[in-house]
């Protein structure tokens, strides 16, 4: 098993699940975050931190979102790993609560 970032993060990023992270498992993107799924211990000490519940076990996707954990590893092995904490993107309280952000993941490497 393995824990998977879901759509809530994108154009949120909240990163408070890095400091509680102990293998360095989160990658950064431009407005999203993911998880490498060979890094990930199955601890699940990060999905409490998230607040906007955006990280699953990848036994509990549902059948709409089982693309996301192909897409954690894909991401993982292009975006830098994330070490330490970040402010949340500067809109994110708009985009918190709202579904299907799919279409606005930015498939870049993340802005400094």
């Amino acid at each position: 098993m393995t824990y998977v970032v879901t759509d809530n993060c994108i154009q949120c990023r909240h990163t408070l699940c890095v400091d509680i992270c102990p293998t360095d498992a989160f990658h950064v993107g431009p407005n999203f975050i993911a998880i490498n799924p060979q890094e990930c211990v199955d601890c699940g000490l990060c999905v409490p931190e998230c607040p906007e519940d955006a990280i699953l076990a990848d036994n509990a996707l549902d059948a709409g979102n089982q693309h996301f954990l192909a897409l954690n590893a894909r991401l993982a092995q292009r975006w830098p790993v994330l070490l330490e904490r970040m402010q949340p993107l500067p809109d994110h309280a708009l985009w918190s609560g709202r579904s299907d952000r799919l279409a606005l993941l930015e498939d870049t490497e993340a802005r400094a």
